[in-house]
């Protein structure tokens, strides 16, 4: 089975592949750059399902009426400010903000915070839209507290800033198979994987 991913992030692509590997899932996350890339998507619909419902809809205009298009839609949220960043995650820094200067504002912002209010949780949505309007939304979530410092070397995004629940070492920091078990995006796509399977795709 076939789907089409729709965003650039390399980095999800490839965490998404892996599951499906891993799982031994017959899909292949497809490049939304197989299509020539993604049509402009302005992400304000204010949830993680409403901005992940456009991308995958914006790449079905893009694919036969058959495909199936697969939109992510992820983020931190900080209890001590209020679920910020939020759907606002990947733009935390400002619109033309990259990984590292989201990282560094969230440092900064919750610089002094004490360990007792550093709670936070990931959430991931994955969307599926495929023929004749069908459209299934999986959510996955992965709870932990933020560090004071980033650790760790793996992973992206706020990945060396967090630590899932009952563990010591942040997201950068574990392994990859560990990682697989824990995360917001392995929850979701568990679901995902066995929605497939129940149409008969493994």
């Amino acid at each position: 089975m076939k789907l089409y991913f729709a965003s650039g992030n390399a980095h999800k692509a490839a965490e998404l592949q892996g599951l499906a590997t891993v799982e031994r899932l017959a899909v292949e996350i497809v490049s939304v750059r197989a299509v020539g890339g993604m049509p402009p998507v302005v992400e304000d619909a204010g949830t993680f399902v409403g901005n992940a419902r456009k991308k995958a809809r914006a790449l079905k205009t893009k694919l036969p009426a058959e495909a199936w298009a697969l939109a992510d839609d992820s983020g931190l949220c900080v209890d001590a400010l209020d679920g910020a960043p939020g759907v606002e995650s990947a733009y935390y820094a400002g619109a033309q903000s990259d990984g590292a200067a989201n990282l560094r504002k969230l440092v900064e912002t919750m610089r002094g915070v004490p360990e007792a209010k550093r709670g936070a949780h990931f959430v991931c949505v994955l969307l599926l839209a495929g023929p004749v309007g069908k459209e299934l939304v999986f959510e996955g979530r992965c709870d932990g507290r933020l560090l004071d410092e980033p650790r760790g070397g793996a992973g992206f995004g706020y990945d060396p800033l967090f630590v899932p629940a009952g563990n010591e070492r942040s997201f950068a920091e574990l392994a990859d198979e560990v990682k697989a078990k824990l995360s917001h995006r392995a929850r979701a796509w568990a679901q995902l994987a066995a929605w497939v399977r129940t149409r008969g795709e493994q």
